[in-house]
């Protein structure tokens, strides 16, 4: 049975890290309701959750996928890039370790963000961005080389992550809202989204019906039409209070395929 890793939101969500975006208000109760509707989501599909011990003094704990990656059965520990988050690993690795999956981890002075980490194969497409910096990648290519991965470094300008504006369906296909994206031709396969919130989907694995499911936001409908059309069944979640922050469906959650 897959299992996803998934921390909750911190009652100080709002005091959460921005890049690009303005800050807004944000609503920690209806964070709370929509973190429980994207969690339900993956449990109605099969999936097995584990919570990562609460972060309340880190207001972007909640985005629990930038403080590890997985490949096959090593799990990374990454060292975040802001400052204000380099407290965030340490309850994910207790985790992993009651969990045991074995973990390595990227160490100062490199800074490697999860969310910069893009999948396809055993590509791992990483981007050069605010938050992962060149030593970060070399230590990350120096653990997956011998495991078979090959390691592809991308600017990321933009946007704050690699996926926040690329992320890939489940044919490889990569997908992305053009003006967020670098340099799209980086890309073996792209397909341009009309929405910027289309740009993140996550694989939930095959459908009732045995097609390939993915979810994503629910404020990209055009997007989520697109996929359909695709032959993909499709699983929408509202994520407005993490989207305010930067986030996105990948952001707030780790999927652990091996155990």
């Amino acid at each position: 049975m897959p299992r996803l890793l998934v921390r909750r939101p911190s009652p100080r969500l709002a005091d959460g890290e921005l890049t690009h975006l303005d800050r807004v208000p944000v609503d920690p109760a209806l964070a709370l309701d929509q973190w429980h509707g994207y969690v339900d989501a993956f449990r109605r599909r099969g999936w097995q959750v584990t919570e990562v011990a609460p972060a309340d003094e880190h207001p972007d704990g909640v985005f629990v996928e930038d403080t590890v990656v997985v490949f096959d059965d090593l799990a990374v520990i990454t060292s975040p890039g802001a400052p204000s988050r380099r407290g965030e690993t340490a309850g994910t690795a207790a985790a992993l370790d009651v969990l045991g999956v074995e973990r390595a981890a990227i160490t100062e002075p490199g800074h490697l963000d999860g969310g910069d980490v893009l999948k396809i194969g055993r590509t791992a497409w990483v981007g050069a961005s605010a938050r992962t910096d060149a030593e970060g990648i070399a230590q990350l290519t120096a653990l997956l080389t011998p495991r078979g991965w090959t390691v592809v470094s991308v600017p990321v300008t933009a946007v704050l992550h690699l996926k926040s504006g690329v992320t890939a369906l489940p044919d490889g296909t990569v997908v992305g809202h053009p003006p967020l994206v670098d340099d799209p031709s980086r890309f073996p396969r792209f397909l341009p989204v009309p929405e910027e919130h289309g740009t993140a989907v996550v694989d939930l694995g095959p459908g009732p019906d045995g097609r390939p499911s993915v979810i994503m936001s629910a404020d990209a409908p055009r997007t989520a039409e697109l996929f359909a059309a695709r032959g993909l069944d499709v699983v929408t979640v509202p994520i407005t209070e993490f989207e305010k922050l930067e986030g996105c469906v990948t952001c707030l959650s780790v999927r652990l395929r091996t155990l």
